[in-house]
């Protein structure tokens, strides 16, 4: 059993407010009380940490991680539900995929339009810095007027 402070050491940066949030959410179960009111922590809070540590490292929100917990405590439930809540996960990691490729897209078309036919302007003349005010993505398509 240790203190909040050796918990975190014990997972690599799992920050004391963190853990303290983490119990306060119930993601992780709360920790014993010494006499003097200190949290006492057990391996098993240790594993949920790291699993939790995990999880969030994959991205998965929080709500995901309270149900794969939640899975893992149940041993009558199938893991067809445990992948349902991976692939859940993976459908919106690869909708973020795609709007980061767009906007890799738009960005090299800026930085190349710039490159190739304003470098050197001063930025009042740059259109870069005029199509960052302008809502539509077809209007950052240019550079220099």
């Amino acid at each position: 059993m240790s203190g909040i402070g050796a918990l975190s050491k014990s997972t690599r940066g799992g920050h004391i407010e963190t853990i303290r949030y983490y119990e306060k959410i119930g993601l992780l179960p709360p920790a014993l009380r010494s006499t003097g009111r200190h949290r006492i922590y057990t391996e098993k809070h240790r594993s949920r940490l790291v699993f939790i540590r995990q999880n969030r490292e994959l991205g998965f929100p929080l709500d995901d991680i309270r149900e794969l917990i939640a899975l893992a405590a149940d041993a009558d439930r199938p893991c067809a539900d445990a992948l349902a809540v991976v692939k859940k996960h993976l459908a919106e990691v690869e909708s973020k995929v795609a709007q980061l490729q767009q906007i890799r897209i738009e960005l090299l078309s800026m930085a190349g339009t710039c490159e190739s036919s304003c470098l050197g302007s001063n930025t009042p003349d740059c259109t870069i810095v005029e199509s960052l005010f302008e809502p539509a993505a077809g209007a950052r398509s240019g550079c220099c007027s």
